[in-house]
């Protein structure tokens, strides 16, 4: 037994310790299940497995307080209401915030920080990492870090357009159904249901064979695959809300179905919908992702996180990493926006701590 091996254990015990003097149980049951684990592990795997769950707490930590800076960065500049509602966000929310911002800066200057262009070749085939290229080339000899900065704009960006187009046309169709109703209700009702019953990879793969796989009808046809899960939450919510008395009195003193569905229904439907941008727009990017990595997606030369996934595979036969990093990067997205869209769902729950 060396030194680590020593030093881990008595730094996990007397970190239970500490937090068992203070009364911090959450704290206590954290640490000490964390050294009931670590033994066994300790046993079964020895000395690398320990090591791997130091780096793994060690990245967590590192998340955690990551998140903590962010969110009191974002109480500081954020108007008064706003950082009343984020100091109060759980850490998972300010690092999906966190996350979301960065995405959101490496796609808005992408030319700025990546230090080639998406479709420059710049060395030979997998080129291994090296002081110009820090994650090495890809199979043409392009900068696969330029590209992956490249990519958050193209995906994440192409993403966004098709989940507000599809955003605008169910929540539109949605207000209108639940104050129109009668045979456009059913109508739509109906419509949404088809294409709802069509698995919406088969559904995407078979469009975009007879359409094109130009970047117009590829966020069309995302639209018009998700749009009905849009309609049908907002036709939901609304319909709840068109009969409250105050819609009632509206109607008695005049008032049009558009100041209704602006002023009245609308102004109330907010929280949950804005949950739902944040679930479509995880739907749409690993749909739009996938059909990269099949082909049919976003076309080369043009970079982007699927495409980056398939045409370099071949090096993870290598033991290279590389080609997981684009996948990563999907993930790591998905999940932020999941962070988000929770802590958004259980704020307009109306939930107390």
């Amino acid at each position: 037994m060396n030194y680590f091996v020593i030093g881990y254990y008595a730094l996990l015990i007397g970190a239970s310790c500490l937090a068992a003097f203070y009364g911090k149980k959450s704290a206590f049951l954290l640490l000490f299940s964390l050294t009931l684990v670590s033994f066994i592990v300790g046993i079964i795997g020895g000395e690398t497995w320990l090591w791997n769950i130091t780096i793994a707490a060690g990245v967590i930590a590192l998340c955690a307080g990551t998140a903590y800076a962010f969110r009191e960065f974002l109480v500081i500049v954020t108007p008064y209401e706003t950082s009343k509602a984020l100091a109060k966000a759980p850490l998972t929310a300010s690092f999906g915030l966190f996350v979301i911002m960065t995405y959101l800066i490496a796609g808005v200057f992408a030319p700025v920080i990546a230090p080639f262009g998406e479709a420059e070749v710049i060395s030979q085939s997998y080129a291994p990492a090296d002081e110009n290229m820090l994650m090495g080339a890809d199979q043409l000899g392009r900068d696969l870090f330029s590209r992956l900065v490249y990519g958050a704009r193209n995906t994440v960006g192409l993403a966004f357009i098709a989940t507000t187009l599809a955003f605008l046309a169910g929540t539109i169709a949605g207000l209108l159904a639940a104050t129109r109703g009668g045979w456009f209700d059913q109508a739509m009702g109906r419509l949404a249901d088809v294409i709802m019953s069509i698995p919406s990879l088969i559904f995407a793969l078979l469009m975009l064979s007879i359409f094109g796989t130009n970047l117009s009808v590829l966020v069309i046809i995302v639209a018009i695959i998700y749009s009905p899960r849009v309609f049908r939450l907002t036709r939901a919510v609304a319909g709840n809300i068109v009969v409250m008395d105050y819609i009632e009195a509206a109607r008695l003193r005049g008032e049009g179905m558009w100041y209704l569905v602006r002023k009245e229904i609308l102004p109330n439907s907010t929280a949950p919908l804005i949950a739902e941008f944040g679930l479509e727009f995880c739907f749409v990017f690993l749909l739009i992702a996938g059909l990269s990595f099949l082909g049919l997606g976003i076309q080369p030369p043009t970079a982007d996180w699927g495409s980056m996934v398939r045409d370099n595979a071949t090096l993870i036969s290598f033991g290279e990493i590389t080609p997981l990093i684009p996948a990563a990067a999907i993930a790591l997205l998905t999940v932020a926006v999941n962070f988000v869209v929770d802590w958004m769902l259980y704020r307009s729950s109306g939930l107390k701590e």
